[in-house]
Formats: C-alpha cells, sequence, structure tokens
C-alpha cells in the first residue's frame, strides 16, 4: 500500500514500482484507490497502459475498501502475485485522510505500507514522515525527485525521525528511473564524491552485452560510423537523462559550467535518421544542399547540423587515437583538464 500527501509524486511510484517488480519477475496488479482527486484513476490506467501492466478500478463505488478487496479477488484469479494499492492524498494530513487509510490496513492487511515522500520539500518531509508513521505506522519510504537541485539530505532525517528504512529512490521522469536505496551510495552524494556503482548498474541493466561485442569487433575493423554512433546513443539514453548519470560521477558536481541539455540528444537522432545510408557512413558527402535536406527532415537547422558533425568528427578522432594509440584512452584522459570539461557542450 503506498500512502503520501498529494504531489509527492504517488502515483507515478506506483507505476515505477510495478515496473521494477516485473523485472524482478512479479506480476503485479496496479489497483486505483484514490476516489477524490480528479482523474486519479485515468491517471493509473495511463501509467498502466504506459508499461503494459493491469490497473483494476471501480469507477462507480466510492468505497475503498470494497474497490482494495474486489482487486484481492481479481488478483488471486488473474495470478497476479503483486498487488500495488494507490491511494488517496491530501494537501496536508487531516483526520479523514488517516482513517480512510487506518480502515484500509486493518481490513486489507498489507505486507507493506511505503510511505512517499517529496525529497525537495526538505524538513516538511521529515514532518510529514513522522506524522504517517505515529498514526498509521509505515514499513518503509520511497524518496521521490532525488534527480533535482537537492542532494537527498532528508534522508537522513527521515530515517532518524521514523527509525523506518528507506527502500526506494526515484531518480528521474522516465518509468525505470526507480531504485534500490543504497545508504552507502547517498551519503557518497551528498558529500559530492558521485555514485559510480549505480552509473555501472545502470549500464549493466541498459546495454546489450552481445550488441557491445558486435560493435566492438567492428570497430576494430573501421571507423565509427553515425549508425555505430545512433546506436549507442540509443543505449546510453536507456540509462536515464545524461544530466542524472553525470551528477553520480566523481567530480562532476564540483564543475558548475557543466551542462547538458537532454533535447540535444534527441536533435542528434533526429539529423542521424533524416541522413542517407551513404551520409551515416561518409559524412564528406554531406555538402550545402544535402544539409539544407537533412534541416528540413528532422526540424533543425544546418547549424545544428554543422555543430553535430563537427563534434562527431572529433569523436572519430579521437576513437582512432584510441585505437592506433597503446593505452590510448589512459592518455586522453591525462590530457582532458578542467577547463576543457568546462567548456564542453554537446
Amino acid at each position: 500500500m503506498l500512502v503520501g500527501l498529494q504531489g509527492s509524486g504517488k502515483t507515478t511510484t506506483c507505476g515505477k514500482l510495478a515496473n521494477l517488480l516485473r523485472k524482478q519477475g512479479k506480476k503485479p496488479l496496479l489497483v486505483a484507490c484514490d476516489v477524490y482527486r480528479p482523474a486519479a484513476i485515468k491517471q493509473l490506467q495511463v501509467v498502466g497502459k504506459q508499461l503494459n501492466i493491469p490497473v483494476f478500478s471501480n469507477e462507480t463505488s466510492k468505497d475503498v475498501v470494497h474497490i482494495a478487496k474486489q482487486a484481492m479477488s481479481t488478483a488471486i484469479s488473474k495470478l497476479n502475485d503483486v498487488v500495488i494499492l494507490d491511494t488517496a492524498g491530501r494537501l496536508h494530513i487531516d483526520e479523514a485522510l488517516m482513517d480512510e487509510l487506518k480502515n484500509l490496513k486493518s481490513n486489507i492487511k498489507p505486507h507493506e505500507i511505503l510511505l512517499v515522500v517529496d525529497s525537495m520539500t526538505g524538513q516538511d518531509a521529515v514532518n510529514v514522515s513522522e506524522k504517517f508513521n505515529e498514526d498509521l505506522g509505515i514499513d518503509g519510504v520511497v524518496l521521490t525527485k532525488l534527480d533535482g537541485d537537492t542532494r537527498g539530505g532528508a534522508a537522513l532525517s527521515v530515517k532518524k525521525v521514523t527509525g523506518k528504512p528507506i527502500k526506494f529512490a526515484a531518480t528521474g521522469e522516465k518509468m525505470s528511473d526507480l531504485e534500490i536505496f543504497h545508504p552507502d551510495r547517498m551519503a557518497q552524494r551528498i558529500l559530492g564524491m558521485g555514485d559510480i556503482l549505480s552509473v555501472i548498474e545502470k549500464a549493466e541493466e541498459s546495454f546489450d552485452l552481445e550488441q557491445a561485442e558486435k560493435l566492438e569487433k567492428q570497430l576494430k575493423k573501421k571507423e565509427l560510423d553515425l549508425d555505430d554512433y545512433l546506436l549507442q546513443l540509443r543505449q546510453v539514453k536507456k540509462m536515464g537523462s545524461f544530466s542524472s548519470l553525470l551528477k553520480m560521477i566523481p567530480g562532476m558536481n564540483q564543475i558548475k559550467d557543466l551542462k547538458v541539455d537532454d533535447k540535444e540528444f534527441v536533435k542528434i537522432e533526429a539529423i542521424i535518421c533524416s541522413m542517407t545510408k551513404q551520409e551515416k557512413k561518409d559524412t564528406k558527402l554531406l555538402n550545402a544542399s544535402r544539409r539544407q535536406r537533412i534541416a528540413k527532415g528532422s526540424g533543425t537547422t544546418v547549424q545544428d547540423i554543422n555543430k553535430f558533425i563537427k563534434s562527431f568528427e572529433m569523436t572519430q578522432k579521437m576513437m582512432k587515437q584510441m585505437k592506433n594509440n597503446k593505452g590510448g584512452m589512459k592518455k586522453l584522459l591525462n590530457g582532458i583538464d578542467e577547463n576543457t570539461l568546462k567548456n564542453f557542450k554537446i
């Protein structure tokens, strides 16, 4: 049972949690128990459709206990082994909200009650956690919006006040952006030390090993072309936003002017997809008229294309150096100073 105030990201977290559990071999069922907020049921149905995960709802009833019991029966008949209840929230904690949640708890007897807390609210997150734990008794906390400006300091206070573990952390807007909470890694983020283990885990989960090995063999025989570049770009995009990935890399948070706009990568994808096979293989074919055609086809400008092609040719050059030189990667990294990183723009 997921509980929390309005605006904390509860409904989205239901979807993210269902998606995570499905990856672990479970068969989840989402249940719409928020019968008050306009379009709350529809929002959960949209999330379920997006993930291809079933959603149980009863729009003719306002009795959430009755809805939850119906959902349990449906789960048993459909062989769903996890039921996730999306409960109603309020703008602030009140008696009516707590009475309803207590009623649900006593009748349904959920295995776990998870409190969804917006980490951006700081001290308010601590107050909310304390009140929910006192009145309802929670089993754990889910921290949302950890991809924002906050470093997650509220996590320490929430754990201290409630004595309950923080079980999950939402680190982005995508349905895959929910991860098991690791206290040591959060401590490293708070201290500005990065979180390289999470980057590695995201890479292992997102990258196709067979495809990566195939690409490695191809690159040993030939130069990097735009088809290869696009393939790698799409693989990296599966890991989440580039901005959130950079924050996890040690030292990157100290470079204040380092910015990566994720929308630029959408442009790059559109530019490459608007090229012919020959143009992707050899960028030297891209004369003025071809660039104008690609700009029209991708909804970008010729300046965007010029900027990208220049950046890509630099990448090609670096790849060639690494291939030709023993220890090329080490030499390349040693040659990059902080000023270069500050001026880095995609």
